[in-house]
């Protein structure tokens, strides 16, 4: 059954429409689906698989990688979007682009390379993420990038400084506005439920790696009051299991909340259209505040014990060398670099001008990476053992 869409989600027959313009999808597809599956098709999708979410890829088979996150974020974000009758091809389209940009190691690989290219223009992965599905991504015979629609590509940049935007045009109008504007709910929905996302699954795989301990979470109200209710419904179950459970009750009942207060807060300000939800000054798609707070508490010890815990920070060290080292000698060397990425440096040299061209033509090659490719390539340029 084809469910009604509210007057303010995102309708494909109101799109901005794309960069360039394309006949609409054959068959049975939106708009919004085909920019899903196109991204889904995507080379820097697949790279996903192998890109760190907390634990380098090597570390484990059962932690999450940016593949898995960006699943996840998906799954939750269609359950807002549906409870709240918005666009649910729209909001998963923008949950599986969210971390296309993404580097290899993680945010320890995004600060790397953004320290590499302050004198460039910076580094920053949400910018990089629109930057795939605009230019990047060669698959198509009639333009660069995958050439989505409005919607998504405005619902891929989270933050963006005013300059920044003045060099994307109207996907980032927002961001120049006072006091800054708000994107669509659907992109509001992508937004959140990635915090819902990392948060729940970054202490599973915080307990797995055995860096924080069921002791320490439980002096949180929102694991505590789940734990408990676990284990008095069940006698019987296995350390695993009782984990599982508690955060499976932690998603449920975050994503109820958003639901709730979201609806409320749409109600109370009755917004006619997707753009006057652009209009708004503060998000829609909120949490309530205890529950905001309850989130910000689990946020924060994760920050500090699990994001911060010596084991993680010995590898962000090694991580941050590797992608350091490895801009610094393709900017000083770019012969070195493979002949597609050489090929790549001379077309962003003529558009950009020589250094800057240069930089932001290696920040690509080394953002594309996975984390074992990114060792392999250092072994590769500084192991006298290992063939080039």
């Amino acid at each position: 059954m084809i469910r009604p869409l509210a007057p303010y989600a995102a309708h494909q027959e109101t799109s901005y429409g794309r960069l360039r313009d394309e006949p609409p999808p054959s068959g049975h597809r939106s708009e919004f689906q085909r920019d899903r599956d196109r991204i889904i098709h995507a080379t820097a999708f697949r790279r996903l698989e192998y890109k760190t979410q907390v634990f380098v890829n090597h570390e484990g088979d059962l932690f999450r990688t940016r593949l898995t996150h960006s699943l996840e974020v998906s799954q939750i974000s269609r359950t807002v979007a549906r409870a709240l009758q918005l666009n649910e091809d729209l909001t998963e389209a923008i949950a599986l682009a969210h971390d296309l940009g993404h580097t290899p190691f993680g945010h320890a690989g995004q600060d790397a390379l953004n320290e590499c290219m302050q004198n460039y223009g910076g580094f920053e992965h949400n910018l990089q993420s629109l930057r795939i599905v605009d230019e990047l991504e060669e698959k198509y015979p009639e333009f660069r990038g995958l050439n989505l629609t409005f919607e998504t590509r405005e619902g891929i940049i989270k933050h963006c400084t005013p300059k920044q935007a003045k060099g994307l045009g109207q996907v980032a109008a927002r961001f120049l506005s006072d006091p800054k504007h708000q994107p669509s709910l659907e992109a509001q929905i992508s937004h959140l439920c990635d915090e819902v996302a990392y948060n729940n699954h970054d202490i599973d795989d915080g307990l797995r790696a055995r860096l924080i301990t069921i002791r320490q979470l439980r002096e949180f109200e929102l694991f505590e009051q789940h734990y408990t209710s676990v284990m008095r419904s069940y006698s019987n179950l296995l350390q695993r299991q009782v984990v599982n459970e508690t955060i499976r009750r932690m998603i449920n009942e975050q994503v109820l909340n958003i639901i709730e207060t979201s609806h409320a807060q749409i109600d109370a300000l009755q917004p006619k259209n997707v753009d006057a939800v652009r209009m708004t000054e503060e998000p829609m798609v909120t949490f309530s505040a205890h529950m905001y707070n309850m989130h910000m508490e689990l946020k924060q010890f994760l920050y500090s014990h699990l994001y911060h815990h010596y084991r993680v920070d010995r590898m962000n060290f090694k991580a941050k060398r590797v992608v350091k080292e490895l801009f610094d000698v393709f900017m000083s060397e770019p012969r070195l670099l493979p002949l597609e990425a050489q090929v790549e440096v001379n077309r962003l040299q003529a558009q950009l001008g020589v250094e800057v061209g240069k930089a932001r033509a290696v920040a690509d090659y080394i953002a594309a990476m996975t984390d074992r490719f990114a060792i392999a390539e250092h072994e590769r340029l500084f192991d006298p053992s290992t063939l080039p």
